[in-house]
């Protein structure tokens, strides 16, 4: 089988998977396809695609400067795939970070809302404004294959040193604060990454990494498409940055020297393994081959040297990221889903990048698939072999097919525990503070509040108080959770269902059932829902019905607890702080906690001294004790 026709199944099998799964995340919220929480909330897409795939582009702002600036023609014919490797880089990184956010729809504000002294303000203007000018920079690359934009990318070319100056100054700031970011954590994170000179040591490798990145891509398309590799010039650029990451390498050790932390390293730890081990993919391999004139020239030493330093960088920003960051919570293992989705967003980009190299003049022609040749004629090797159609039909009818099959398997494998639970779960009265208790998590990260339900009931003096809260039920039903109208986490959601009651597969009721004839159909026109549901509005409740829209999960639950919580506090002497969040949000009782409900703790001196997180009341009367 092909080269080429093998990879890009592999990639598009992964792509279906992908996207089921992000599909599922973007309707369903976080905890349907992970194990991420409020404690630990960077977990594999940060650590594999965003904060390392930003350092794997780095390339694009140094080749750039070495082709235009340095006047290092030999290397221009690399100048749009280096271009090409930035932009599909960033936008990996951009893509990763909005599947991650709580919110994505929220993606916008730092665009409105300016924190003047934030780093990650910082990080994310320029990250936008480089992704700008990476798009400016490689537009008229697709532009050739048309006359009617010859103008504009005639201009775009004619003031490409412009670009490649703003590309320079903004790769440069934002580089290294990445490494600005985690400052902030000398507590947090492990003394053998943490430096005062974590921006300098994030901007230096970027620049030694991102051009050996260039190297591993050009080989791997040498190899794919049976194309001869310019050994000479790969030979001398990857040499050339050797010498810079050697330079890391210098730095680094002399600052963890000078901070007197070069014994961690050797105690034995887990942590003292993987820094080894990272060390030797980073700086060991890459400089102990590369040094040597007659290695350098080999291909299999550029096949290792080109891997092992991607591999290092990408291990040294997963260490910084989330694995070597303290604890604020149970141990974070990715889910099947989280794997499955960051991987495939690294495979749609590559899809991107070979379509890219076979549509467009990424080199000085391009380079075809060898399922896609017109000009080939039909091939039967037995009695058994189906035509598909020409060659470029027949390819793409092939890879279609593994992207749907995929697809629909990803659907198949989604839990559905995950999706359809309530997030509320009833507390073993051993367990529990006294009476009946439960323990609400709506977005299931394991992180929520215990809600002592009988408590509440009691303070109330009677059972008609439930109306307060359990104010409607779903037709011929009598206990309705709070779930089953207000189905989205952060978001309104369609309590009514209009086209599930006109649907046959659902209701199938008939429109003038709820519309009057010859009135124009509209919500406002249509008949309450009470009109038929006599069992929707619960015994003593009055409810108006104004809107379809029913209230976000958080929403209904803190608008309905802090406004009742609110008018207590006003009339119950020393009760005045009732409606704050610690009220519910806190851990009074470690013996309260369920041992099957998961809890966060923090860990904030590597000697396993055990607190509850979210209790900070606690937390600082333990750190007291504990200092005497």
């Amino acid at each position: 089988m092909d080269r080429v026709k093998t990879f890009k199944s592999i990639l598009w099998a992964l792509t279906g998977l992908a996207i089921a799964f992000g599909i599922t995340r973007m309707f369903f919220g976080l905890g349907s396809v992970s194990n991420l929480s409020d404690a630990t909330p960077w977990g594999i897409w940060k650590g594999l695609n965003v904060i390392p795939g930003i350092a794997l582009a780095g390339g694009g702002f140094v080749m750039t400067a070495v082709i235009y600036i340095m006047r290092r023609e030999e290397y221009k014919r690399y100048s749009k795939i280096t271009v090409l490797l930035a932009f599909l880089g960033y936008i990996t990184a951009a893509t990763a970070l909005v599947v991650e956010l709580g919110l994505p729809w929220m993606v916008w504000k730092p665009i409105i809302y300016w924190q003047h002294h934030s780093a990650l303000f910082e990080v994310s203007w320029c990250v936008m404004l480089y992704l700008t000018v990476l798009f400016l920079e490689f537009i008229p690359v697709p532009m050739e294959e048309t006359e009617r934009l010859a103008k504009l990318r005639i201009f775009l070319n004619k003031y490409k040193i412009v670009l490649v100056f703003l590309g320079i100054m903004i790769s440069t700031l934002h580089q290294s604060s990445l490494g600005t970011l985690f400052l902030i954590t000398p507590e947090k994170l492990h003394p053998l990454w943490y430096s005062s000179l974590l921006p300098i040591l994030f901007f230096i490798s970027a620049v030694a990494v991102g051009p050996l990145m260039l190297v591993l891509a050009v080989m791997t398309m040498s190899y794919l498409y049976r194309k001869p590799l310019e050994k000479d010039k790969m030979a001398n650029l990857a040499f050339g940055f050797m010498l810079v990451l050697a330079l890391y390498g210098l730095i680094r050790f002399i600052d963890i020297i000078s901070a007197g932390k070069l014994p961690l390293a050797f105690d034995g730890s887990w942590q003292a393994w993987i820094f080894w081990i990272e060390i030797l993919l980073l700086l060991v391999i890459p400089v102990a081959l590369l040094s040597f004139k007659k290695m350098r020239y080999s291909t299999p030493v550029l096949w290792i040297t080109s891997i092992s330093a991607v591999l290092g960088v990408g291990l040294d920003r997963a260490n910084i990221a989330g694995i070597m960051l303290i604890r604020t919570g149970p141990v974070y293992i990715p889910t099947f889903y989280e794997i499955s989705i960051s991987f495939g967003i690294l495979s749609a980009a590559i899809l991107v990048f070979l379509f890219c190299v076979e549509r467009f003049k990424i080199w000085e022609v391009k380079w075809e698939d060898p399922l896609e040749k017109p000009e080939a004629p039909p091939e039967f090797g037995g009695p058994a072999d189906v035509w598909l159609g020409t060659p470029r039909i027949a390819g793409r009818t092939v890879y279609s097919l593994v992207f749907v099959l995929a697809l629909a398997l990803g659907f198949a494998m989604i839990s559905s525990e995950r999706i359809q639970s309530a997030g509320v779960e009833k507390v073993p009265a051993s367990k529990a503070r006294g009476g009946d208790t439960l323990f609400v998590d709506g977005n299931l990260d394991g992180y929520g509040t215990m809600f002592a339900h009988e408590d509440h009931i009691q303070r109330f003096g009677d059972k008609k108080s439930c109306d307060l809260c359990h104010h409607m039920n779903i037709p011929l039903d009598k206990h309705s959770g709070c779930y089953e109208c207000h189905r989205n986490m952060y978001t309104t959601a369609d309590a009514f269902r209009h086209d599930w009651h006109a649907s046959p597969a659902g209701a199938k009721i008939n429109c003038d059932k709820c519309h009057q004839p010859g009135v124009q159909r509209t919500a406002s026109s249509a008949k309450t829902c009470d009109k038929c549901h006599n069992d929707l509005v619960a015994q003593n409740a009055v409810i108006k019905f104004e809107e379809n829209e029913a209230l976000s999960y958080t929403d209904a639950m803190h608008g309905l607890c802090v406004s009742c919580h609110k008018q207590k506090a006003r009339v119950l002497e020393g009760k005045e702080d009732l409606d704050r969040c610690p009220t519910c949000h806190k851990v009074r009782d470690l013996e309260s906690i369920p041992s099957e409900i998961k809890m966060q703790f923090i860990d904030t001196t590597f000697n396993h001294v055990v607190i509850p997180f979210p209790d900070l009341v606690n937390r600082v009367k333990i750190e007291a004790e504990q200092d005497g």
